[in-house]
C-alpha cells in the first residue's frame, strides 16, 4: 500500500474517532454489467445512488468513498471522490462462476465526511454472452452396428459441451440427413440436452456396409453458435441373440460419504446363445469419460458396480453414464443400460440433545414420585442442530415405555410428561431413549439414554406369604422350641417396606395368647413359651399381625394354627379288673369248657391314634392253658382244666400301644379255682366267631373239634344241671348249721343308721369276690324283693328296726346278730377264707354282698422308701392301710384322687381332690353284681362322684415328680371306702375330716369245709 493509501486510512480513522455520535447506516447496492466489456466501462454511481451530493453538507464537509477489501480491485474500480465504479479489466464470467447460472461480484464500500459514516454493500452481477461455442470430446468417433439391431434401438451419442450458460447454453442437436438414422434430443437431470441415435431402418451389411454421419450441436444464443463430430457407423454380422440386461436404465443413491468400494450395482445381463456368443462381458460405453471411470469401477466377468474413488456432492451430485454387456461371439451386438447416480447429501453434524429433569439427585436421573397424577412435568428436553435448512430441523421421540410421553413446549423443546398413574412396587425405574432426528436424507440420529426412577410411597400393606399357616408341634416339647416362621412382604421400600411382627391379643384356654408363644418381631420366628401336652391342647390358634414403617403405618394379619402332635407319653393303665398291687384275682369255675371267656382286661391310653390303639397279650403263664384275644382282652380257657390243676393259676397280662417305641404296662391274674359250672349265659370263645385264636388248626381238624364241642357242651350242660340240684341240698343243710362266728356287725351297722350312714366295707378292694342280692326301695319304707319277705325284722335292742337278710333256697328270714351273711359262690368256707355277708344299701335298693377279709401283705407297702415302681410296692392306695392301730379297708383301684383335675399334674392338689361330694337323693338304680362279668364280682363300693367330672388315672408304674408322689400319698391314705346301710338322706356330708370311721375288728370265725 503507498503512502497515499495510508494517509487516507489515517484520514479516515480520524474521521472515524471524530464523529462517533454521528449515525452508522448500512444499504446495499445492486449493479449489473456484461462479461467482456472493455476496461473503463462505467458500472455506476454510488453517491448518486445513495441521494448523496458530491457538494458539501450544510456543515461544509464533504463525503467520500473507499472500498473495504482490496482483493477485487483489478476487476472492479472506484472513485473516492464521488465513488463512481468503473470496470477495470476484461471480465470472463466463465473463469470466475463456472457452472454457476448467477456470477455475482461483491464487496463492501465505506462512505464517510464528518458528520456521517456509512457502509455500502455493492454487488455487480455479471451477465453471459454467447461467447463460447459448443465443442464435442472428440472430432470423430467410430460405431459398430449389427445388421441385425432392430429398428429403434437408441445408440448414446457423444454430448456436446458449452461454456456458456442459460440461454447460451446447447439447446438442439441435428444430424446430417441419410435414410436409416435420426437423433432424439434428450435432458439429463441437470437440463444439460444430449442425443441418442436412433436406427430407423434395418440395416443390410451386403447393400451398405458403413455411414458417415455428421452431428451438429447448436446453443440459444443470439447469434446461435455450433460445434459438429463426425460419426462413422460400420454395420457388422451378427449372431443370434445379444445380452439382454434386466433393466434398461437404473437410478442409484449414493451418499458422499460412501466407502471406496460400496456396492452400487450388480449388473445382469442374459444371453441364450451358447458357448462364446453367450458368455457375456461388462464394461463401461464408449463414449463414457475418464472422470466416471475413475470414480466407477464395472467388473468385467460379474456386472458390479462399485465405487472406485471418493465423490463430493459439492462438486458434482449426478452422475450419468452406460454400461454395456457384449457376448464373445462373432460380431457381438452389445446391450447398454444407462446408469444414473444421485449423490446425496449428507448431514455433518448431528442434532444435540440437553435434557433437565425437574427434581434431580444424581446426574442423567430424574425422580418422581410414584404418587404424581397425569400429565405431570418430568424434565425438560431442548434439541439443536447446527445445520441448516431441513437438515437442522429436529424431530425428537420418545422411546421406552408408554407410561411417559413428550409434549411440544415450544421450538425445539419438548416435556416429558406422564401418562398413566404410576405404581413403584410394579416398576421403579423406567430406562427411556430419547432420539433426536434431523429431517435430513438420510437423516442424522443422536441417541441419548435416560433413567427416571419412582421415589417411594407407602401405598402398600405387609402380605404374607400365606393367609393361613399350618404347623405341628409334637407335645412334650422344650420350652422356647422353635415352631416356625411367618413371613410378610411388603413391596414398599426403605421404613415403608420395613416389616415387623407382633401377635394379636387374643386369650386362649383362659390365659394371654403371649403366655404359650412368643414371636420374634423382627424374624417372625415364632416359639413355644411351654411344653404342650396334647392330651389337654390339641390346637393352638393364634392371629399374627405384620405392621410396615410408613406413616401412617400398613397392617396386614394371618392365622396360625399350630397343631399338636401326640406323643406316645402315656403307657396304657388297666382299668378292669381293678388291681391291687399290680395284680387281681379272677375266679375260675374247674369245668369251664375250653373257649370259656374268664375276663375281660380293659385299659386306657391317654393318647390318641396309633398311641392308643392297645393290643393284648400274655407275657408269663400257661400259654397251652389260657389265651388272650389281642383286639379285645379277652382271656379264655385253651382247654379244659383237669382235677390235678392247683387252685390257684396265675398269669401275667400286659397291655401295648402301638406308638414308637411302644409302651407296655402288665398286671397278674391270679385265677382262683372254685368248683362248678360257670353259668349257661357265660360267653364262650368260639373259633371263627370274630375272636382270635392263637393256635391255627386245619379246616378238618376245626369241623371235628366244634362238632366234638357241641356233643360234649350239650353232655355238660345235662351234668351241670344235676349236680347243681344236688349241690344246693346238700349246702342247704350246711349252711342252716355253721355261722361265722361275726357278731354284732348288724348291730353294729344299726347302731350307726342315726348317726353315720357309712360303714367301712373290708374287702372291697380289687381282689375281692362277692355275690349279692338286690332288694328294692319303695316308698314309705322298705319292701322285701325276697317273696313273701317282709319290710324289716323285729326291732333291736335299741328299739330301732334291723333289716333282715333271706335265705335265697328256704325264703328264711335271718336276723342280723344270727346270719351276718351268706355267699353262693362255692368253695367258699371251706375254711380258707373267711367270708363275711354285708347288706349295703346301693342305688334305691339294698343289696347283700359277701366277701373276703383284706389280705395283707408283709413286704414294704410302698409307701416309704422303697424303691419306685418296685413289684411290692403300690402307691395307688390299692391295700389295705393301718389307721390308730385298725385295718382300714383300701381305696377303690380305679382312682384314688378321683376329684382330682389336669392342673393337678402341674400345680399340685387342692382340698377338693380328696372332699367327699354330697348324696345325690334320687339316684338311678344299680344292677345287681351278677357271675356273667368279671367287673360286678370286683366292683368297690365307693363315695358318690360327680358323674359330669372326668375321671383322672394315675399310672402307679409311671415316673412322678417327689413333690406330687407326695401328695398322691398323703391324699390316698385318707379316701376310703364306704358302704350305705340306710337309704341316703338329703343333707349335706361332712367334710371328710369331721367323718367318724368306725373300725371293724374281724372276730374268729368257723368256716365249715365243703368237699367238691
Amino acid at each position: 500500500m503507498g503512502e497515499i493509501g495510508w494517509n487516507g486510512l489515517l484520514v479516515l480513522v480520524c474521521v472515524f474517532l471524530a464523529n462517533l455520535s454521528a449515525v452508522t447506516q448500512g444499504k446495499t447496492v445492486k449493479y449489473q454489467t456484461f462479461e467482456e466489456d472493455a476496461p473503463g466501462t462505467v458500472i455506476g454511481n454510488l453517491a448518486k445512488d445513495i441521494s448523496s451530493t458530491p457538494s458539501s453538507s450544510s456543515g461544509g464537509s464533504r463525503t467520500n468513498f473507499r472500498m473495504m477489501k482490496q482483493f477485487n480491485s483489478s476487476f472492479i474500480r472506484l472513485r473516492e471522490s464521488d465513488g463512481q465504479l468503473t470496470i477495470g479489466e476484461r471480465i470472463d464470467r466463465e473463469r470466475i462462476c463456472k457452472h454457476t447460472l448467477h456470477c455475482l461480484i461483491a464487496f463492501d464500500v465505506v462512505s464517510f465526511s464528518k458528520e456521517q459514516f456509512k457502509l455500502i454493500h455493492v454487488e455487480v452481477e455479471v451477465k453471459d454472452i454467447n461467447d463460447n461455442s459448443p465443442e464435442f470430446p472428440r472430432k470423430e468417433s467410430s460405431l459398430e452396428i449389427s445388421e441385425n439391431t432392430a429398428v429403434g434401438t437408441r445408440i448414446p451419442l457423444d454430448f456436446a459441451v458449452d461454456e456458456d450458460v442459460g440461454a447460451n447454453y446447447i439447446q438442439s442437436y441435428q444430424i446430417s440427413v441419410n435414410s436409416h438414422f435420426s437423433i432424439d434430443v434428450l435432458s439429463r437431470a441437470d437440463g444439460v440436452k444430449y442425443a441418442e441415435l436412433v436406427l430407423m431402418k434395418e440395416l443390410d451389411r451386403e447393400t451398405q456396409a458403413t455411414y458417415a454421419l455428421e452431428l451438429v450441436a447448436m446453443d440459444g444464443g443470439n447469434p446461435s453458435r455450433t460445434g459438429t463430430t463426425r460419426i462413422n457407423i460400420k454395420v457388422k454380422d451378427y449372431n443370434d441373440n445379444s445380452p439382454v440386461f434386466d433393466r434398461n436404465s437404473f437410478s442409484v443413491d449414493l451418499p458422499e460419504d460412501a466407502p471406496v468400494g460400496s456396492l452400487l450395482l450388480d449388473l445382469n445381463a442374459e444371453d441364450p446363445d451358447e458357448g462364446l456368443n453367450g458368455e457375456v462381458v461388462y464394461g463401461f460405453g464408449n463414449q463414457v469419460t475418464p472422470e466416471i471411470r475413475q470414480l466407477f469401477r464395472v467388473d468385467r466377468k460379474t456386472g458390479r458396480l462399485t465405487l472406485e474413488s471418493p465423490i463430493d456432492f459439492e462438486s458434482k451430485n449426478t452422475y450419468e453414464f452406460d454400461v454395456q454387456a457384449t457376448d464373445l461371439g462373432p460380431n457381438p451386438s452389445p446391450a447398454i443400460c444407462k446408469i444414473v447416480v444421485q449423490v446425496q447429501d449428507v448431514n455433518d453434524n448431528a442434532p444435540e440433545i440437553s435434557i433437565t429433569p425437574m427434581t434431580s439427585i444424581t446426574a442423567g436421573i430424574a425422580y418422581i414420585t410414584e404418587a404424581a397424577a397425569r400429565e405431570s412435568f418430568v424434565a425438560l428436553v431442548s434439541t439443536s442442530d447446527r445445520d441448516s435448512g431441513a437438515n437442522g430441523q429436529v424431530h425428537c421421540t420418545l422411546y421406552g415405555h408408554d407410561h411417559f410421553r413428550l409434549q411440544q413446549a415450544y421450538e425445539d423443546s419438548f416435556m416429558i410428561v406422564s401418562t398413566s398413574p404410576l405404581d413403584r412396587e410394579k416398576i421403579p425405574e423406567y430406562n427411556l431413549t430419547v432420539v433426536a432426528e434431523d429431517l435430513g436424507s438420510p437423516p442424522f440420529r443422536t441417541i441419548t439414554q435416560y433413567t427416571i426412577r419412582l421415589t417411594d410411597e407407602n401405598d402398600n400393606a405387609p402380605v404374607f406369604s400365606k393367609p393361613v399357616y399350618e404347623v405341628a408341634v409334637v407335645e412334650n416339647n422344650a420350652p422356647g422350641a422353635y415352631i416356625t416362621t411367618v413371613v410378610a412382604r411388603d413391596m414398599d421400600m426403605g421404613s415403608n417396606g420395613k416389616v415387623s411382627y407382633k401377635l394379636a391379643d387374643t386369650y386362649f384356654m383362659g390365659s394371654p395368647i403371649s403366655t404359650f408363644v412368643s414371636l420374634d418381631p423382627a424374624s417372625g420366628s415364632l416359639y413355644a413359651l411351654r411344653s404342650f401336652n396334647y392330651e389337654v391342647m390339641k390346637q393352638l390358634e393364634l392371629r399374627i399381625t405384620a405392621s410396615d414403617g410408613g406413616s401412617p403405618p400398613l397392617s396386614g394379619s394371618a392365622n396360625v394354627y399350630v397343631r399338636i402332635v401326640d406323643q406316645n407319653d402315656n403307657a396304657p393303665v388297666i382299668t378292669q379288673p381293678a388291681l391291687n398291687n399290680g395284680s387281681a384275682e379272677v375266679l375260675l369255675p374247674r369245668d369251664a369248657p375250653t373257649g370259656y371267656v374268664i375276663t375281660r382286661v380293659e385299659a386306657r391310653d391317654a393318647d390318641e391314634g396309633v398311641n392308643s390303639d392297645l393290643t393284648y397279650g400274655l407275657a408269663t403263664g400257661e400259654p397251652s392253658v389260657f389265651s388272650v384275644n389281642k383286639a379285645t382282652g379277652e382271656i379264655y380257657l385253651n382247654q379244659v382244666l383237669s382235677h390235678d390243676v392247683d387252685e390257684t393259676l396265675s398269669v401275667t397280662v400286659t397291655v401295648s400301644d402301638n406308638g414308637r417305641p411302644a409302651l407296655t404296662s402288665t398286671a397278674t391274674l391270679h385265677f382262683l379255682i372254685i368248683a362248678g359250672s360257670p353259668p349257661s349265659d357265660r360267653t364262650v370263645y368260639q373259633a371263627g366267631g370274630g375272636y382270635e385264636v392263637h393256635a391255627q388248626w386245619d379246616l378238618s381238624v376245626v369241623i371235628i373239634v366244634v362238632l366234638a364241642g357241641s356233643c360234649t357242651l350239650l353232655l355238660l350242660a345235662i351234668i351241670l344241671i344235676a349236680t347243681t340240684c344236688n349241690r344246693r341240698k346238700r349246702d342247704k343243710g350246711g349252711e342252716d348249721s355253721d355261722s361265722y362266728g361275726e357278731k354284732g356287725t348288724l348291730e353294729r351297722g344299726r347302731n350307726h343308721v342315726g348317726d353315720n350312714p357309712l360303714l367301712p366295707l373290708h374287702g372291697a378292694g380289687g381282689g375281692a369276690g362277692f355275690d349279692g342280692h338286690s332288694y328294692s326301695s319303695q316308698p314309705g319304707g322298705f319292701t322285701s324283693a325276697h317273696p313273701g319277705g317282709s319290710d324289716m325284722c323285729s326291732a333291736s335292742e335299741d328299739g330301732s328296726e334291723v333289716p333282715c337278710v333271706y335265705d335265697s333256697d328256704n325264703n328264711s328270714k335271718l336276723r342280723g346278730n344270727k346270719h351276718e351273711g351268706y355267699s353262693t359262690l362255692p368253695g367258699y368256707g371251706n375254711g380258707k377264707e373267711a367270708v363275711r355277708p354285708i347288706t349295703i344299701w346301693k342305688g334305691n335298693s339294698y343289696t347283700t354282698i359277701s366277701a373276703r377279709d383284706p389280705a395283707f401283705s408283709g413286704k414294704d407297702s410302698g409307701k416309704g422308701d422303697s424303691d419306685f415302681n418296685d413289684s411290692d410296692s403300690d402307691v395307688s392306695g390299692d391295700t389295705g392301710l393301718k389307721k390308730d392301730g385298725a385295718v382300714v379297708p383300701p381305696m377303690g383301684g380305679q382312682n384314688g384322687l378321683w376329684a382330682c383335675t389336669s392342673e393337678c399334674k402341674v400345680l399340685g392338689h387342692s382340698d377338693r381332690c380328696w372332699s367327699p361330694s354330697a348324696v345325690r337323693a334320687n339316684a338311678a338304680p344299680s344292677p345287681a353284681p351278677t357271675l356273667s362279668s368279671f367287673n360286678s364280682l370286683s366292683k368297690t363300693a365307693s363315695l358318690p362322684r360327680d358323674p359330669h367330672r372326668r375321671d383322672n388315672y394315675y399310672q402307679a408304674h409311671i415316673p412322678k415328680t417327689v413333690g406330687l408322689q407326695s401328695v398322691y400319698e398323703k391324699v390316698l391314705h385318707r379316701e376310703y371306702d364306704y358302704v350305705l346301710v340306710t337309704p341316703p338322706r338329703p343333707v349335706r356330708v361332712q367334710e371328710i375330716s369331721d367323718v367318724t370311721i368306725p373300725v371293724y375288728t374281724p372276730t374268729p370265725t368257723h368256716c365249715p369245709n365243703n368237699d367238691v
